[in-house]
């Protein structure tokens, strides 16, 4: 009896040792990492983190057709919530250690995360980029999409009042664009709505101003401003665009009101035609064509009289402005595999391509792909590009703070809480001392 009770003990302690090593936290190995005989044939999963919230049905779909084509990977989209920084939303997945694989933050962003970054160096879809995409001598993120903005308008609105067609090309000055305001306002349309949302006020259109300077180097300025040497106070390209916004302050149709108008106002307002203009970029076409699907739009550059910079009359900010880091400091080499292979099917596969640009509405930032932007916005930018009528996407190089600070100064300029003295010292300000 007693050799049976050492046998059943032997055999308890034998399944316990072997459920421990099952688990593999304890040993800081990955609970799955693909290699093993119990996790064979197991699909390999990651998470994609998607700060373009617009996109992420469309994102969804494209995923499910990538899993279609590739049963051994599974691939989860997290949307960063509305009101979230991607910077923010990324900071805290990391802090609590479950860092996404694919990470899609604001180019400005990606930074902060380069030790962080698995280098991309090396993968067959850089040779293909229209322009390089390095960060200290290395390819450490993906450009996802290559974006535009400026003056967004409604054309059947705006040739209605103008008795014809319109060449954007006409309006080259202020006094152009509160002539055509003006023409606009007479046939009874509002000229224009101005959005109050702080990530469009502080990081789309307060840095043309930093694009507009003598030579566009937009990272020289900053660095003059970081080093407290710039004066807004009397720097042409700042005051011109700002006079630019007085303006369009002076137009705007939700002045009384004017920071409770949301994205969803704006694009409601050009598509239905009770404005003709907002400020904006072509990332707003899905809600444009939702209003109204059968709505024609384009841009017109923001005219900043006073810019030294000559290149940047007449063009509009485009830049790669969303990239996706891989992360290197949590994920398994399996998954870095796989999260490859996802970007690649983008590059590379017909239906991935299909859906970057006829379902997402994307301009490729590689130069392979074929496939030309269908719908009105993206048509726009395309023409100014190869006009070659295009200045850099200031918001590329700017941290990840300065949409909430500087957009929050934005916001107290619109709704005539500071003056411009007093918005120039706060930009001033947030730059000072910066790294």
């Amino acid at each position: 009896m007693k050799s049976w009770k050492l046998l059943i003990v032997a055999l308890v302690v034998a399944v316990v040792t072997a459920c421990g090593n099952g688990n593999n936290k304890e040993s800081g190995q990955p609970a799955s990492n693909g290699n093993n005989t119990e996790n064979a044939g197991k699909a390999v999963e990651i998470v994609m983190l998607n700060s373009k919230g617009q996109i992420h049905e469309a994102l969804e779909n494209a995923a499910q057709a990538f899993m279609n084509e590739n049963s051994n990977i599974k691939v989860n989209i997290l949307t960063v919530p509305s009101g979230q920084s991607p910077f923010e939303r990324a900071s805290v997945l990391y802090s609590s250690g479950t860092p996404a694989t694919l990470n899609m933050l604001d180019a400005g962003d990606i930074a902060k995360f380069k030790d962080k970054a698995l280098d991309l160096s090396g993968e067959k879809w850089v040779k293909d980029l229209a322009a390089p995409n390095e960060l200290d001598g290395a390819t450490l993120a993906f450009p996802f999409a290559v974006e535009g903005y400026g003056l967004v308008y409604n054309k059947a609105v705006v040739e209605k009042a103008f008795g014809g067609a319109f060449d954007p090309a006409s309006v080259k000055t202020l006094a152009d664009l509160e002539s055509l305001f003006q023409t606009i306002e007479k046939s009874g349309i509002s000229p224009i709505l101005v959005g109050g949302m702080p990530w469009s006020l502080g990081n789309h259109f307060l840095p043309l101003s930093y694009a507009a300077q003598e030579g566009g180097d937009v990272a020289a300025f900053l660095a003059s401003l970081k080093a407290g040497e710039a004066n807004l106070a009397d720097n042409a390209s700042f005051n011109g665009l700002m006079d630019t916004f007085d303006l369009m302050k002076a137009y705007n149709s939700g002045k009384k009101d004017p920071l409770s108008v949301t994205a969803e106002n704006i694009a409601a307002a050009v598509a239905n035609g009770t404005s003709a203009f907002t400020f904006n970029g072509n990332w707003m076409i899905s809600q444009l064509l939702e209003v109204n699907p059968d709505g024609e739009y384009a841009f017109l550059p923001v005219p900043i009289d006073n810019a030294i910079n000559a290149k940047s009359a007449g063009a509009i900010a485009v830049g790669a402005t969303k990239q996706i880091f891989i992360d290197k400091s949590e994920s398994t080499p399996e998954q870095q595999a796989a999260a490859k292979q996802f970007l690649e099917w983008f590059v590379y596969n017909e239906t991935g391509q299909d859906f970057l640009v006829n379902k997402m509405g994307i301009i490729p930032a590689t130069s392979n792909n074929p496939l030309e932007p269908s719908d009105s916005l993206g048509k726009s930018i395309k023409s100014y590009m190869d006009s070659g009528l295009t200045v850099s996407f200031g918001a590329n190089y700017v941290p990840g703070d300065h949409s909430k600070v500087i957009g929050a100064s934005m916001q107290k300029y619109l709704a005539n809480s500071t003056d411009r003295a007093g918005l120039a010292k706060e930009i001033e300000a947030f730059w000072k001392g910066k790294e």
